[in-house]
């Protein structure tokens, strides 16, 4: 699939319009200042300390070429201009490469208005496309509003993995999420 290619455009709840589309090379600092954020706001993200640019540019480049071979997805979520979410559907190798992987956040202040929503339905449907038969995910057990927006679209609970994370001085789970593809 080409960069910057428009997947889907649609109002949120809140009345913003939104674009999902591929990630493109000028996204880099909107893309790093995105995951800086979510790093700062101590979002329930399995990255803890924030990025630099060049970090951010070695990651960005190897999902660019993932894209344009086809073997995976990324959706970006752009708002006025700016990447304000990201997400990204992976193919497993070898004996699990029916299955596709996925992640997804969004920024603060752009949440609980069908965005996060809008890019997983986007993902499910290139899963099908790809030809994939089920789709995994992960995701802590104290994110409940992000837990509620998987099982909306059909993900379910199918394992768990007791005090994965150390976060805050607390043990949190790491929640395992399946959805199957028809």
């Amino acid at each position: 699939m080409k960069t910057g290619k428009i997947l889907h455009r649609f109002t949120a709840k809140d009345g913003r319009a939104v674009v999902l589309r591929t990630p493109r090379w000028e996204d880099l600092d909107d893309l790093m200042e995105y995951i800086n954020s979510l790093v700062e706001e101590g979002a329930d993200i399995y990255r803890s300390r924030k990025v630099t640019r060049e970090e951010e540019a070695d990651w960005l480049g190897r999902r660019l070429a993932v894209l344009e071979k086809g073997e995976g997805l990324n959706v970006v979520a752009e708002v006025d201009g700016k990447v304000i979410g990201d997400s990204v559907l992976e193919r497993k190798k070898d004996y699990s490469s029916h299955v596709g992987e996925i992640g997804i956040g969004v920024m603060k202040g752009y949440r609980s208005i069908g965005i996060g929503t809008e890019m997983l339905r986007a993902l499910i449907a290139q899963a099908k496309t790809m030809g994939l038969k089920a789709l995994v995910l992960k995701v802590f057990s104290t994110n409940r509003v992000a837990y509620h927006v998987y099982e909306k679209v059909g993900f379910k609970e199918t394992g768990r993995i007791p005090k994965f994370f150390y976060k805050n001085r607390k043990f949190v789970d790491e929640v395992i999420m399946t959805r199957e593809i028809s």
